[in-house]
């Protein structure tokens, strides 16, 4: 289980390969005025391959990542399923005795969406908390290698993440995740929480709503009317439910079919992400080239752009279990964001967890550590300060000098 230094380094031949299939592309017609209702509008598209085959350097963009982010691979055992090569990142602050910080990402993310954060969390002040920080691709994302047989559900990912912090030396530490890392660092906060996990921090905060098993906190759910930002929440969450999660049933049903799609056709897998980076932001500008690299580490990811789906059907089963058979008691914090693709009153959450500090936000959406890098840390931060609800939580690491 030794470390070993990572540097991206994809082959010439594979950026040759991809600009050969660019050049082939095909595109549909659209309907007219159809603008974003049927997906990617046709312009943006054209546009954006143009742009990926003419123009964006790769390169560029991974040496920038290379310089950036100190990054390691190391071999992961999981019961059952045998070695994974795991890679990560591992930033240390300069504070000796900063918190150790998993940070676990989601789909359509992946471990870049530490980037934005990863300084912000690591500075050392005497006015806040610092973090080492710890932002895996998980099996089967990035430059991680993927699980090879059925079966490899939310106990191994959370296997895999808590046994990564261990071999780094962090026998004790907290998470921050969205999107699947919630699920995955919730499910870690069950397993190993008290003894290793310490605290949990989320900006995808999933909960039920009461049920009659409950009488008195269905009657309140019953009685109790909605605040206008509930309401909001609610809405934006019906739209997704109603308008924004078929990807959800084809990637939880048939993943291999998309993966013949994603692993054959670049701009098949540019359209089927780009659409969730627009429309699932709070009007988040994009780069064309920042798009391209999010989408160019799926494409030359190490298990292959169709291998990352497989986490809907092998995690299908848990993805609506937020607390029916383990409830994680250690502290909670919560952000919320309003273009969230789930957004619950936040009472339903704090009824089955030890949420200990919430942040309520004006915007910001699914992607929060790319659109409010600041907002999302300063909410960590907070529950990790002197003072706050978590303070000095991991023994001998206050955060501080």
């Amino acid at each position: 289980m030794s470390e070993t230094p990572f540097q991206i380094n994809i082959p010439d031949k594979k950026l040759s390969i991809l600009r050969a299939k660019l050049e082939l592309a095909t595109f549909p017609d659209e309907l007219q005025d159809i603008g974003w209702k049927h997906g990617p509008p046709l312009a943006d598209m054209k546009r954006l391959v143009e742009r990926w085959k003419n123009g964006y350097d790769w390169r560029k963009y991974e040496k920038e990542l290379n310089q950036e982010l100190p990054m390691f691979t190391r071999d992961i055992d999981v019961d059952g399923f045998g070695a994974l090569n795991i890679h990560y990142v591992h930033k240390k602050s300069k504070t000796v005795d900063a918190i150790p910080l998993l940070f676990c990402h989601g789909w359509p993310g992946s471990f870049l969406e530490v980037r934005p954060i990863l300084s912000l969390l690591t500075a050392s002040s005497p006015e806040h908390p610092s973090f080492h920080v710890v932002a895996l691709s998980l099996p089967g994302f990035g430059f991680s290698e993927g699980q090879h047989k059925p079966g490899f559900g939310l106990d191994q990912y959370a296997e895999v993440t808590h046994k990564l912090m261990i071999a780094l030396g962090y026998n004790e530490y907290v998470t921050q995740g969205g999107d699947w890392g919630f699920l995955i660092t919730r499910r870690m906060a069950a397993k190993y929480g008290g003894k290793h996990h310490k605290a949990w921090h989320t900006n995808f905060p999933m909960a039920d709503p009461p049920s009659w098993k409950s009488p008195l906190s269905y009657l309140s759910y019953l009685l109790t009317p909605y605040s206008a930002e509930e309401k909001a929440g609610l809405e934006r969450t019906a739209w997704y439910r109603n308008k924004s999660s078929g990807y959800f049933v084809e990637q939880s049903t048939f993943p291999q079919t998309l993966a013949y799609g994603f692993t054959d056709s670049p701009v098949a897998l540019l359209g089927w992400f780009y659409e969730k980076l627009v429309i699932w932001t709070d009007d988040y500008k994009w780069t064309d080239d920042e798009a391209l690299t999010w989408i160019s580490i799926y494409w030359f990811s190490r298990a292959g752009p169709g291998a990352a789906h497989r986490i809907y059907s092998e995690v299908y089963g848990d993805f609506y279990d937020l607390g029916r058979t383990s409830y994680p008691t250690i502290p909670m914090g919560a952000s919320y964001f309003p273009k969230e693709l789930l957004l619950v009153p936040s009472k339903w959450l704090r009824r089955l967890n030890n949420v200990v500090i919430e942040s309520h936000h004006t915007s910001g959406g699914h992607f929060a550590g790319y659109e409010r890098p600041e907002a999302l840390v300063d909410d960590v931060r907070k529950m990790f300060a002197k003072g706050g609800p978590a303070y000095a939580i991991v023994p001998g690491r206050s955060g501080y000098a």
